[in-house]
């Protein structure tokens, strides 16, 4: 069986949630690496392919636009 701390999330019961987010690095090396495997993974998924579409790019784009139109928006 695979320890707690090395599952991921999607990976982790309900139960066991708690003590899988206690085993988390929060200083900020930790914030750091998490941030750089996450874009390493988004990269090798959908921007270093063999067969690349616009699908990467586009989800990039639709991101931009979701967050620029709440910055935007003071009421929400």
């Amino acid at each position: 069986a695979v320890p707690i701390s090395e599952r991921r999330l999607l990976e982790v019961k309900l139960g066991e949630f708690p003590a899988w987010l206690g085993s988390r690095d929060f200083s900020p090396s930790g914030v750091l690496s998490a941030l750089r495997r996450g874009h390493d993974r988004y990269y090798n998924k959908y921007i270093n392919v063999k067969k690349g579409g616009i699908g990467g790019i586009a989800m990039l784009l639709a991101g931009y636009v979701v967050v620029s139109y709440i910055w935007d928006r003071e009421h929400l």
